[in-house]
């Protein structure tokens, strides 16, 4: 039987990659998810620079075409030493990375996801 794939674009902090691992294959019914890291993942893709999307675009499509991965999440989390912002603009850049991961017109779906104090996955936008 063929295994099935999802992918996390997450931060490095890997308080954050348990939870989402665990989020997705319940969420998503996936066996394995790709996990490609940067720090504060959620302030790059919203913020650039574009050289740094551009790389992470290619390994999300790698991801896709190797595994046939179905679902991509961006992700955000508290406490994160890259992206030192407020909640509220964590949310927003969440918003805005989902933006950016849709206009590279990937067949999957694409959510946002807040990793919490308790490590507790939250959708932002789906």
């Amino acid at each position: 039987m063929k295994k099935t794939f999802g992918t996390a674009l997450n931060c490095i902090d890997g308080r954050t990659q348990i939870p989402v691992t665990k989020w997705l294959k319940r969420h998503f019914n996936v066996d394995y998810v790709d996990l490609i890291t940067e720090p504060g993942m959620d302030r790059v893709l919203a913020h650039g620079p574009c050289y740094e999307i551009e790389r992470i675009r290619k390994n999300a499509i790698i991801s896709i075409e190797a595994h046939y991965s179905n679902v991509i999440a961006v992700v955000g989390h508290h406490d994160c030493a890259a992206n030192p912002v407020s909640v509220c603009q964590h949310f927003r850049d969440i918003e805005a990375s989902v933006h950016t991961v849709r206009t590279w017109c990937l067949p999957v779906i694409v959510v946002g996801l807040w990793v919490d104090e308790f490590s507790t996955v939250h959708v932002i936008c789906s």
